[in-house]
């Protein structure tokens, strides 16, 4: 029996077989998990993914990783990074080697016609739009993407009763259920409820229109203060300035377990969990309790989940709000 293909090889071989077509990180995830489920059949199985989505977000994050290792798998392999989200293309008729034999940079490499392709109008409107436009962009991903419900939490709903600064980094921008008993037996949802289980999960997000080496630390941590008391918390953002701040993303992701989603503004559907958050098992209730006691917004919030929790029904006009 041949050895199995790392998983570098199979993006390369996906490529080869699509020559000049442009793909995602999301779109090749998923195609190599289709063409070889056998060997993701261990790696699915492991409990840290609540769900394919979890599991194809963790795939995601790999190959954007091992791009390197890609990039030996074929040198005819090439990959653009901005704006995001990141594509891979793999063209027979040229090399990284060339390109480099040339001494032009990566943008001096791009033909006319395939700079119109990588500058999309995204990555003007990025700059137009304010992060306040973000979230309802965010939402839409959210609620079509993840299946989650959504409600924007105005931090100027807040009492400030401590005083100026005193609920600095308190309130995230994005607040979220996922009702994870939704179309489950009645009496399965009865027994994980009488047994203390789990029945919804709640998320967290944090919103930055960019990160650069000037904000990328400050921004992570307001995310880990305002979001550690969920389920799952992310840091969200338009576009990374550059590699040097997706390293360092990903070192502070694996030390505090805070996500990053990529968000695409032109097109939400194409969004990208760059960085799975490590998910929590307990929600800090002492912690939402502190929010409650001073955002209304989240007050609101809180009072749905907690009528999903006694009624099992979501009414779609009480969420998704922004």
């Amino acid at each position: 029996m041949p050895p199995k293909a790392s998983q570098s090889q199979k993006v390369a071989n996906f490529l080869k077989t699509n020559p000049l077509t442009r793909f995602s990180a999301r779109e090749i995830a998923d195609a190599i998990v289709t063409q070889h489920p056998e060997d993701y059949c261990e790696k699915r199985e492991n409990p840290r993914f609540s769900d394919n989505k979890s599991f194809i977000s963790q795939i995601i994050a790999e190959i954007g990783a091992q791009k390197d290792q890609i990039l030996k798998a074929n040198p005819h392999i090439f990959w653009q990074d901005k704006p995001r989200p990141r594509v891979y293309w793999y063209d027979p008729d040229a090399t990284q080697s060339q390109k480099r034999a040339d001494n032009t940079s990566e943008d001096e490499e791009i033909t006319e016609e395939e700079q119109e392709f990588i500058q999309p109008s995204s990555a003007l409107s990025n700059s137009a739009l304010s992060e306040q436009q973000l979230y309802p962009l965010l939402v839409e991903y959210l609620k079509s993407d993840l299946n989650l419900f959504c409600q924007r939490i105005d931090e100027k709903r807040s009492k400030n009763q401590r005083g100026n600064g005193g609920n600095q980094w308190l309130h995230p921008d994005i607040v979220a259920m996922q009702p994870v008993d939704k179309g489950w037996n009645d009496l399965v949802r009865t027994c994980v409820s009488q047994g203390g289980g789990q029945s919804v999960r709640l998320w967290s997000f944090e919103v930055k229109k960019e990160l650069n080496s000037s904000n990328v630390r400050k921004s992570f941590f307001q995310a880990v203060s305002n979001s550690s008391w969920a389920n799952e918390g992310y840091l969200v953002a338009t576009l990374l300035a550059d590699n040097v701040v997706e390293q360092e993303l990903r070192m502070l992701s694996a030390l505090h377990g805070i996500g990053v989603i990529l968000l695409n503004s032109e097109n939400p559907s194409e969004s990208e969990i760059l960085l799975p958050a490590i998910a929590r098992p307990e929600i800090d209730w002492q912690s939402v309790n502190r929010i409650v006691v001073e955002n209304e917004d989240f007050k609101d919030f809180v009072e749905l989940v907690s009528t999903y929790y006694q009624t099992g029904r979501i009414r779609s006009k009480d969420w998704n709000r922004v």
